[in-house]
């Protein structure tokens, strides 16, 4: 097996392309070590030291690492690839029995607007920062103040460019095609 490895524009966050689907379908983020137990690949990228987050994508994953910790790349990035190699050889699935992600459901206007505001993010603005290893997530809309709630997810969680990205790209996209949204939150 050959995984590719990608800088993103986080120093503190690598993206491993393992040429294979990683969540087929949607992602995840495991910011705790807790968080990790749905997913064996998660639990055992926590085991390695120095290893503080772990995104999923459809077909790609990112490590964060602990930027307290004063570890370098190199001397983690071994250990990923191994865990990376390991599960993918033991042919387990990608998530513990049980795990699933429940969504907010809209209904009315309100599930139109959030129909095409998810549309825009699917179509437009997530294949491009999933180059860079991240993403972003719709996690709600609050249609009395126009607000749009987004998650920023792997790379982009943290990473010094991304207020920029949710300002002068993400909203003014947003605005353009969707004019019930007015500014874009990003939750934490």
């Amino acid at each position: 097996m050959f995984i590719q490895t990608e800088a993103t524009p986080n120093p503190d966050v690598l993206k491993f392309l393992p040429g294979r689907d990683v969540l087929g379908k949607g992602s995840l983020e495991f910011r705790t070590e807790d968080e990790a137990e749905k997913s064996p690949l998660a639990h055992a990228l926590f085991q390695i030291d120095g290893v503080s987050g772990v995104y999923f994508g459809s077909d790609f994953l990112t490590v964060k690492r602990d930027p307290e910790a004063a570890l370098i790349w190199a001397q983690i990035k071994a250990p990923i690839l191994a865990a990376i190699m390991d599960f993918y050889a033991s042919s387990r699935p990608i998530l513990s029995e049980g795990s699933e992600v429940v969504e907010r459901v809209y209904e009315g206007e309100v599930a139109q607007i959030v129909a095409e505001i998810k549309d825009l993010l699917d179509t437009r603005v997530r294949p491009a920062v999933a180059q860079d290893g991240g993403d972003i997530e719709f996690d709600h809309f609050d249609i009395d103040s126009g607000t749009l709630y987004l998650h920023m997810r792997g790379a982009c969680s943290g990473c010094p460019s991304s207020s920029a990205t949710l300002r002068q790209g993400v909203e003014s996209l947003m605005k353009h095609y969707v004019p019930e949204v007015q500014t874009i939150e990003q939750v934490l």
